[in-house]
Order: C-alpha cells, then sequence, then structure tokens
C-alpha cells in the first residue's frame, strides 16, 4: 500500500514542468560489525523496495560513515526516514536538509546506487553540471563545500 497522497504526485506534466519531490539529506555513523556485505544487503533491500515508493536517491559509505540523499514523495520518504533512524545498522543520525519543492529529481534514474567515499565528490559534480533546476545547482555546490571542508564526516577522504 502506497502513502501516496494524490496531491503529492511524482508525475511530470501534473501542473509543473518538474513534479513536488521532498528530499532529505543525512548523515550517520554505522553500527559496529557494519561491513561492506552489509551495505550490499542495505542496496539490495533499497533496489527492492524503493521503486514503488517512487523514492531515488544516492548512498554513499566510506570511513564508517554513511551519507544519503533520498528523494520522492513526501509521506514515503518521511516514513522511510522514520525507518532508517530505528534501524540499528545506523547511529548518530543527523539530517542535513530536508526540502520540499516542484524540481527535476537530482537522482532519476538511480533507484538507489552505492558510491565510495572517495568518489562522493565526482558523483555530486556530475549531478550539478546536468541539473537542469537552480535550486538543485545551489544544493550541490553547497554540499560540495561542505565535503570540501571536511564537514561531511570524512566523506571524500581516502580510508
Amino acid at each position: 500500500m502506497s502513502n501516496r497522497a494524490s496531491s503529492q504526485t511524482d508525475e511530470p506534466g501534473a501542473g509543473h514542468a518538474f513534479p513536488l519531490l521532498y528530499n532529505v539529506v543525512y548523515c550517520s555513523r554505522a553500527a559496529d560489525g557494519i561491513d561492506d556485505a552489509a551495505v550490499q544487503r542495505i542496496i539490495e533491500t533499497s533496489r527492492r523496495s524503493n521503486p514503488a515508493q517512487g523514492i531515488t536517491g544516492l548512498l554513499v559509505f566510506g570511513s564508517g560513515v554513511f551519507f544519503q540523499w533520498l528523494e520522492g514523495p513526501r509521506d514515503n520518504v518521511t516514513q522511510l526516514m522514520a525507518n532508517l533512524t530505528k534501524d540499528p545498522r545506523h547511529k548518530d543520525v543527523v539530517s542535513l536538509s530536508a526540502v520540499e519543492e516542484v524540481r527535476e529529481r537530482l537522482f532519476p534514474d538511480w533507484d538507489m546506487e552505492l558510491v565510495n567515499g572517495e568518489d562522493i565528490r565526482d558523483v555530486l559534480v556530475d549531478a550539478m553540471e546536468t541539473a537542469k533546476d537552480a535550486n538543485n545547482v545551489e544544493a550541490l555546490k553547497l554540499l560540495i563545500a561542505e565535503l570540501d571542508a571536511g564537514q561531511l564526516g570524512g566523506l571524500g577522504q581516502p580510508a
């Protein structure tokens, strides 16, 4: 059963050039014992569950830190975040941003991809270069600046 409200369409052309999307960006620390195999299981579960909920995004894991961008219908993303904050594989979940706006998806073809921490800057730059929406470009510039300043918990740094 979908939590999608009829006013929260995720289809282009529903009165706007871009759909109404809710996005959440967060970081968390991996609990003890989380290894590459556990992260791969998270990705596999996400690939099965998120498309039915209209959720796309990006998961970065490096140096024991998760960094994730989720986008989709507000109710669905909110429910997923509630589940993540209760997930024992995460600790110290910190929300970096939560915004609902009419805009293009930053990761439209990514049902959920895992990117190594060392590669996150390249992914964010690529997303910024292809973004058509000025708000997305500014959000990505801010994330890149925070990454370059070392404010994202060791992401982008060699392990």
